[in-house]
């Protein structure tokens, strides 16, 4: 019987991407790891796999420990991503953001 390490398909939330051309398998980010959240890959030079997606704490240790920059991309949860786009200038913001650009000046489609 073989036993292989997947990542764990029932849990959505996905905390960490690996660019698979830039990382070496090189394990750093699984020793820095405060939450336990990957595993190292048993095929040597690809990306850890991360087991436990829901226990990350989004502490970027993984990232700022890695000496291939690029390699891990933290996917922030939905609640810390921007909340809203504008259409017509296709800027970002978010309630509370220091500087936040101009309301809209005209009225919307059904008036104030």
């Amino acid at each position: 019987m073989e036993a292989r390490l997947v990542p764990n398909p029932q849990m959505p939330c996905r905390p960490l991407t690996f660019d698979e051309d830039v990382c070496q398998g090189c394990n750093i980010c699984v020793d820095v790891c405060r939450a336990d959240v990957m595993v190292p890959n048993p095929r040597k030079g690809f990306p850890p796999v991360v087991l436990y997606p829901d226990e990350c704490w989004f502490c970027g240790c993984c990232v700022g420990h890695c000496p291939r920059p690029g390699a891990i991309t933290m996917n922030h949860p939905l609640g810390q991503r921007v909340g809203w786009k504008r259409k017509e200038s296709g800027e970002f913001y978010r309630v509370g953001m220091k500087n936040p650009p101009p309301p809209y000046s005209e009225p919307p489609v059904g008036g104030w």
